[in-house]
């Protein structure tokens, strides 16, 4: 498969921040872990950068045509620290993926599936029209940053969580 790998926040956008944690460095780490995976299984897989660099969303958005599958991974934040759960962002050509990967992500984390069966129909989501989406992309929100227990799980069992995503991607869960 030709894959793309997407961490969001690129350049100098943290996206959210708690206490001290920066959404761009776990969604970074993230998809070096998930990149590695899906390599060793062999997949044609490009990234927005390589080790720590996290490029734009103009520069990311170049790799989308061509890829079988373009995914690009965030977290979720809310005022309400209890607020949780995992939801994959589409258009509904990719609905299916999209919850294939959110099923993955909540059989690791144990957090609620959002939206159908962990997919939002982009016209659905507050967030608006996504350039990622519109492109032909999926945007996963792994987990609430803002939830103490959600980043907890997510640290405790991150490795584990990246061989179900990859395994996702793949078709393989």
């Amino acid at each position: 498969m030709k894959i793309l790998v997407s961490a969001g926040h690129g350049g100098n956008d943290p996206g959210a921040v708690v206490n001290g944690v920066r959404e761009a460095d776990i969604v970074l780490e993230f998809r070096n872990l998930v990149v590695e995976r899906l390599r060793a299984a062999g997949h044609d897989v490009v990234t927005d950068g390589q080790g720590q660099e996290n490029k734009p969303l103009a520069e990311a958005l170049r790799f989308i045509p061509g890829r079988d599958i373009a995914v690009e991974f965030h977290c979720n934040a809310a005022v309400n620290p209890l607020a949780r759960g995992v939801e994959s962002i589409a258009l509904p050509a990719l609905r299916g993926v999209s919850q294939r990967i959110s099923a993955a992500v909540s059989g690791v984390l144990g957090s609620p599936l959002r939206g159908a069966g962990g997919w939002i129909d982009q016209s659905a989501s507050a967030r608006g029209r996504l350039a990622f989406v519109n492109a032909g992309g999926v945007i996963v929100e792994l987990f609430f940053i803002t939830n103490a227990a959600e980043l907890a799980a997510y640290q405790a069992g991150k490795a584990k969580l990246a061989q179900a995503v990859a395994d996702a991607i793949e078709g393989r869960s």
